[in-house]
């Protein structure tokens, strides 16, 4: 998989506590607006069951497994609440003319 950024999504498309699910080079990536208003790309995969994360809903900087309620800091990919105990992949965003750029690579 070739490493760069890609256009994803308009960045008014997602508000403060929104998510998007989004495919880049064949990974499944969540972008998730934090509660600080900052943009964040995580694999849209829960590392409990493996559920995807999409369904969730934001909480500050974290995204909660709408399946048995794990949390993820969607900054560093730490898992934040049980029974999730191993991160999520982080990928890095920017934003540029309103547009939305992830690196899956």
């Amino acid at each position: 998989m070739a490493s760069g950024f890609v256009e994803v999504a308009a960045a008014a498309g997602i508000p403060v506590g929104g998510v998007m699910p989004v495919t880049v080079s064949g990974v499944e990536i969540l972008l998730c607006r934090g509660g600080d208003g900052v943009l964040y790309a995580v694999e849209n995969l829960c590392t409990h069951e493996f559920s995807p994360l999409g369904a969730g809903r934001m909480v500050g900087c974290e995204i909660e497994c709408p399946r048995h309620g794990a949390r993820f800091d969607v900054r560093t990919g730490e898992a934040t609440r049980l029974p999730a105990a191993a991160p999520v992949r982080t990928f890095p965003v920017k934003v540029e003319g309103g547009r939305v750029l992830v690196d899956a690579g």
